[in-house]
């Protein structure tokens, strides 16, 4: 048995959380996958993984084998990578999630900046809209572009820019039916809402001028699993949306965004940061895509500073990751 080869499949297949997706990692038969897999748990004399018609989940045994497997391969890719020939780089993947709105807007077109400072690097980038660190997607992704409060999690958390909520819709929306005045205006309007995974619809829209709240459950006709198709129902007319400001700043700056209520702050303004696994912390090429990316949204940053106020303090939400229903009542 070739046992590192085991290693990196086992490895691989419980990062992707299925034996097909290992084997598409490296190219490879599901077959192949499967039967060395098979053979390291007959060596080893313990059932790493449980198979099911759902997937792949690891059992305790082999959640302490990964644990340790790990570091151990990334040592070992370090070591052949210090022994390359001078000046000579071995081509590599990249995997990072992001929100589809920031990368649409944002990520995207600078990622060619990027790619001409580490052209043997291939970038396979999947869009996430909301963050769910239990969800078998995350897996195997380098980098995490998480938009709102992680929480206690096995990755390490770099801080790349604080967002500011808007409030935002069409110019043509606005002057048919006139510009809210303040939060509870908002009853008035049709608001597109979002559903996070949990399942709550996010409804509650809470914000502050000096020591006034005006708190609001808005409603209307649509709401939305993906911030994206809210953004997109907004944008052609169709009510009224918040967003946070760095996701949303082209629409802003092309003027096909006009936001209002800048005078009040959302209070639930969620933060973006970097999520990397903790054997990554030495890996060149993720702590130079992580200073990339602070780069880019830094800027992005102070701009809506300027355009819509100043950042607001970082409170995760009474709401946050609660259970299906309306964000509204689970405030209460």
């Amino acid at each position: 048995m070739d046992k590192l080869r085991a290693l990196h499949y086992f490895v691989a297949a419980a990062e992707e959380g299925s034996f097909s997706a290992a084997a598409r990692r490296f190219d490879v038969s599901v077959p192949a996958v499967t039967k060395l897999v098979s053979a390291l748990e007959r060596e080893l004399g313990v059932k790493l993984l449980d198979r099911s018609t759902q997937g792949l989940a690891l059992t305790a045994r082999g959640a302490q084998y990964l644990e340790c497997c790990t570091p151990l391969l990334a040592q070992l890719a370090d070591a052949d990578r210090a022994l390359a020939t001078p000046g000579a780089r071995r081509a590599r993947s990249l995997v990072v999630g992001a929100p589809p709105l920031l990368s649409r807007g944002l990520l995207v077109p600078a990622l060619s900046d990027w790619h001409e400072r580490h052209p043997h690097v291939h970038i396979d980038l999947r869009t996430m809209d909301f963050l769910n660190l239990k969800d078998t997607v995350t897996r195997g992704v380098d980098v995490l572009v998480a938009l709102g409060w992680p929480g206690s999690v096995d990755l390490v958390q770099r801080p790349l820019a604080q967002s500011r909520l808007i409030i935002c819709a069409s110019p043509a929306y606005w002057r048919r039916h006139g510009i809210p005045a303040r939060p509870s205006d908002l009853t008035g309007h049709a608001c597109t809402l979002v559903r996070s995974p949990e399942g709550t619809v996010l409804d509650l829209w809470r914000h502050t001028r000096e020591d006034v709240v005006d708190e609001v459950a808005v409603g209307g006709w649509l709401t939305c699993a993906s911030r994206d198709d809210a953004l997109q129902a907004v944008l052609l007319g169709q009510g009224v949306g918040r967003f946070a400001d760095l996701s949303v700043w082209p629409f802003v700056r092309d003027g096909l965004l006009q936001p209002v209520l800048l005078d009040w702050e959302s209070s639930d303004s969620p933060p973006f940061s970097a999520l990397i696994r903790p054997e990554a912390k030495r890996d060149a090429v993720v702590q130079d895509f992580v200073g990339f990316l602070y780069d880019l949204l830094r800027p992005v940053e102070v701009t809506c500073s300027e355009a819509f106020g100043a950042r607001p303090s970082v409170v995760r939400p009474r709401w946050y990751a609660s259970r299906p229903g309306r964000a509204s009542k689970s405030a209460q």
